[in-house]
């Protein structure tokens, strides 16, 4: 699968997942919000391309210890093989029992260039892992160490999150809002037609705030749309 030009990332990354989910809607795509997942630190904005993660309940006979080989365990190899701009978006079941995700981890993937983490379960380290500056988004904070609760079962296939499907590639975006999904070959389309969704509605908000009424504006009747066109040219 081709990667995701700058330009298509550049442009998703100015676009709200409300613009987002509204226009997938569209398309008949209505599952595409991971469910639960916000920022760990308020303001954050995410955009990258999924690598994935998946894990299944942890059994006693296989995680019974700590002790890991940092070269076989699914998720210690996934952290060294997500690349720059990748976000690493983790299956955990919706488990918020511990956390699926550390903070020296976290730090690696941030030194690595990843792009931000998704998880539908907890992490450990909340405050920690905000602090690293990469865009992250679970469920809840725990204590907990992922090896109680989580078997790290394989990375780089089709994996769901938080009621999503989720495949290697596909467009993530995240904000206050939370973090959504954007089927790959649907990417370069939304961000084109997302960016003019943004600019029509600042468009749109200024007129509200400046006292008019919805009707005619929310959504724009002919005279508006002349106006809008002629303040999008002025915008260049």
């Amino acid at each position: 699968m081709p990667e995701l030009s700058a330009k298509t990332l550049d442009l998703l990354g100015k676009v709200s997942t409300a613009t987002i989910s509204g226009l997938l809607a569209r398309r008949g795509l209505r599952r595409a919000t991971v469910a639960g997942a916000r920022p760990i630190v308020p303001g954050t904005r995410m955009v990258g391309e999924a690598f994935t993660l998946r894990y299944i309940p942890a059994r006693e006979d296989l995680d019974h210890t700590n002790t890991l080989d940092n070269l076989t365990d699914p998720q210690r190899v996934a952290i060294e093989r997500v690349g720059p701009g990748q976000v690493l978006v983790i299956d955990a079941r919706g488990d918020v029992s511990s956390g699926s995700l550390g903070a020296i981890l976290a730090t690696r993937l941030k030194m690595r260039g990843c792009a931000g983490v998704v998880t539908d379960g907890a992490v450990r380290d909340y405050v920690e892992i905000g602090a690293t500056g990469m865009p992250a988004f679970c469920r809840a904070p725990h204590p907990g160490a992922n090896k109680f609760i989580y078997h790290p079962t394989d990375f780089g296939l089709p994996i769901g999150c938080g009621g999503v499907a989720v495949f290697p590639g596909d467009a993530v975006v995240g904000d206050d809002d939370g973090a959504i999904v954007i089927p790959h070959h649907l990417a370069t389309e939304l961000g084109e037609e997302g960016y003019e969704n943004e600019l029509k509605e600042e468009f749109i908000m200024a007129r509200v705030r400046a006292g008019a009424s919805i009707v005619g504006t929310y959504p724009l009747d002919e005279p508006g749309l002349r106006e809008y066109q002629a303040w999008r040219r002025q915008r260049g």
